[in-house]
């Protein structure tokens, strides 16, 4: 089912968070009563610390038939790998999520190499093939606009979950496209956080603790990462699709993104979750129609 219409906002809640084992709960706990401090750096690490899975036999093809090279990014000290995937003078840069890989969007690829396009894509910082063992949004951020001055101009962005987040915030940041389009997005950086301080079994406080720590390091407040207040400064036309079943990111952070947007427009399906929503051939056609209006 799609429909394009919007609806009331409601409490924006997590992002695709693992369940965390419970000798990890424990140790959290442990560390929360005799060193406060201590539990704050543990939880920090733990979520910046992504999962790397095996590229599925699905993504092989073009896993195989990209060109594959490292780049190093200074800003972040850390070689990321990057996949050319076919050739055109037309490009688009395809951002995966969180312990996803460069190659997770490779339905979307094939079907723009069809329609006269090329894909630059790339394992995120601390995924895949790329180096680093923790990593946050704001380095994928930096590796897309350093993939850009190699490997742009791009006319098109797509991202998915972290890699929506990532999207909005480069354009912010300076990523020039003509368009751009998040699929899945999460949105409010705190709520993510909240999320996951609870799945650790940690007391409410620990949110204010890692919140702090992050603006101690960067000088600014973590929620200016936050989705919809990065898509404020878009101006561009921009396409948000999420699923009404998505167990990973509540579909009201499509909604609250879509409010964000001067151009934007947004596709709401149901019954494809987090995942198979970036297989569907019906929102693969929503896409190529997006991109190749004038």
């Amino acid at each position: 089912m799609y429909n394009s219409s919007s609806e009331q906002n409601t409490v924006i809640k997590a992002t695709n968070i693992p369940k965390i084992p419970s000798s990890i709960i424990t140790t959290g706990k442990v560390l929360q009563f005799i060193a406060p401090p201590l539990a704050t750096k543990f939880a920090i690490k733990l979520f910046g610390t992504p999962i790397r899975f095996k590229t599925p036999e699905r993504e092989k093809m073009m896993a195989n038939s990209a060109q594959k090279e490292f780049l190093f990014v200074p800003e972040i000290n850390k070689n990321i790998m990057v996949y050319t995937y076919g050739y055109s003078k037309r490009k688009v840069l395809l951002i995966h999520g969180w312990s996803g890989r460069g190659t997770q969007l490779y339905k979307i690829a094939d079907k723009l190499l069809e329609n006269g396009f090329m894909t630059i894509s790339f394992d995120g910082p601390a995924h895949g093939k790329s180096t680093g063992k923790t990593t946050m949004m704001s380095e994928f951020v930096i590796a897309a606009k350093s993939i850009e001055k190699k490997y742009g101009p791009f006319e098109i962005a797509i991202g998915h979950s972290l890699g929506g987040m990532a999207v909005l915030n480069g354009v912010k940041q300076g990523l020039k496209i003509k368009k751009a389009i998040i699929i899945g997005s999460g949105d409010i950086i705190t709520d993510i956080i909240t999320d996951f301080v609870k799945k650790l079994e940690l007391k409410p406080e620990m949110v204010y603790r890692i919140k702090k720590l992050f603006y101690k390091k960067f000088g600014e407040s973590i929620d200016n990462y936050s989705a919809s207040f990065a898509a404020k400064s878009l101006k561009i036309p921009t396409l948000v699709i999420h699923d009404t079943d998505d167990k990973d990111v509540p579909v009201s952070c499509a909604h609250n993104i879509r409010q964000s947007l001067e151009q934007g427009e947004i596709l709401i399906t149901k019954g494809l979750g987090h995942r198979r929503i970036l297989k569907d051939n019906l929102v693969i056609q929503r896409i190529i129609e997006f991109i190749n209006r004038e």
